[in-house]
């Protein structure tokens, strides 16, 4: 018999080996780490932070956009009125295209249709103002004296000598500012040197952009845009541009509806130069806010040296009347319908970009504001792209 199953008969079992308790880690969801965080920073504010920060990188970006284009204003701005004539001219290009007109031949003649129309309105108005000169001359004369003896009959005293007194003054201040006037005259001359070589950039840009903008966009969507995102971009662009087309053309329409206007009130009160008057506003309606107002006082000045106080009174009438129904309604209504924005959104989109660049800003903020929003909506709500 062995002697150990007796002995471990005699002592018992052997005692168990203690086990290890497995501890398991159960992850905690990401809303009950937070929670203890709830209490302090609210969710809204939370949520209101993530929009600042962005919003405040995508100011950033577009004060930087905006810095660069303003460096190189000398090219962008040509660049910019350059779309602006080929989608001016796009109906007219189109119309040459479909008659069977080669690309280049169409580009360059509605370039030069544009050109031989400006020249010659702005000749025939020269024509005019030549013409009328002297007998304008003499009813300024008139109109001076008339003026004087008006204001003889007020109680300020203000009599002819005075005036004459005023006017020896007022050429004397000029001839201690001489130096001041030849600055003022080289900068200007200045200017119109940049304007004319800026016209020229326009005028050749835009032959270039009525040529051939499908295939000069096409490659540049090639160049900057990922492939996966170029056909909705190149759609979305279409889109903006028939926005843009029906902006150029509703422009045309307002400052045509402006020229008439003004036009027909110097008619009825017989003031001279009906025709250029027609042809200057018509010009300067295509600048917001400053065009309309130059135009409208160039008319007020003829009917006062011409036809005296109570004419002017009226003609000024007549002018704001205008003005006030092309911004406040005509311009709103035109435009907005045509580039399917809000009245609302057109008069406040005009007065933002007064307020940010000018005359320039105001010029184009409506184009500028029509192709993003026709651009936008595109890219949200992808179609078939019309025009």
């Amino acid at each position: 018999m062995s002697i150990i199953p007796a002995l471990r008969r005699l002592l018992g079992p052997a005692p168990a080996t203690p086990v290890e308790p497995v501890i398991v880690q159960v992850p905690v969801p990401a809303e009950d780490r937070r929670a203890d965080l709830e209490p302090d920073i609210p969710r809204g504010l939370t949520v209101a932070a993530g929009y600042a920060w962005r919003l405040g990188l995508l100011g950033v970006g577009v004060w930087a956009l905006f810095q660069v284009l303003a460096y190189f204003s000398q090219l962008t701005v040509p660049l910019g009125i350059a779309i602006l004539l080929a989608a001016a001219l796009y109906p007219l290009v189109s119309l040459l295209r479909k008659w069977g007109w080669p690309p280049a031949l169409a580009a360059i003649v509605a370039l030069l249709f544009l050109v031989v129309v400006v020249i010659g309105l702005l000749a025939f108005v020269g024509q005019q103002v030549v013409a009328e000169w002297p007998e304008l001359l003499e009813q300024s004369r008139a109109g001076f004296q008339a003026l004087v003896a008006w204001l003889g009959t007020l109680p300020f005293g203000i009599d002819e000598a005075r005036l004459n007194d005023w006017i020896a003054q007022g050429t004397a201040w000029l001839q201690t500012q001489a130096s001041v006037l030849a600055s003022t005259a080289a900068s200007v001359g200045a200017a119109f040197g940049n304007f004319f070589a800026g016209l020229a950039t326009a005028l050749v840009a835009a032959f270039f952009f009525a040529y051939q903008g499908r295939r000069i966009f096409a490659g540049s969507v090639e160049v900057l845009v990922p492939r996966h995102y170029r056909a909705s971009v190149d759609q979305a662009a279409l889109r903006g541009w028939t926005s843009l087309v029906a902006y150029m053309r509703s422009a045309v329409i307002v400052a045509a509806v402006d020229a008439a206007g003004v036009a027909l009130a110097a008619f009825l009160l017989q003031v001279p130069l009906v025709a250029a008057l027609f042809a200057l506003t018509f010009f300067l309606s295509f600048i917001p806010i400053v065009g309309a107002t130059v135009a409208g006082a160039v008319a007020v000045v003829l009917a006062l040296v011409t036809h005296g106080w109570v004419s002017a009174l009226i003609m000024l009438g007549a002018v704001v009347l205008v003005m006030q129904l092309e911004s406040t309604f005509l311009q709103p209504l035109v435009m907005g319908k045509a580039v399917d924005l809000h009245p609302l959104a057109v008069l406040l989109g005009i007065t933002a970009g007064a307020i940010v660049s000018g005359i320039l800003g105001a010029l184009l903020a409506i184009p500028v504001l029509a192709f993003g929003v026709a651009f936008v909506r595109a890219l949200r709500n992808p179609s078939p792209a019309s025009g």
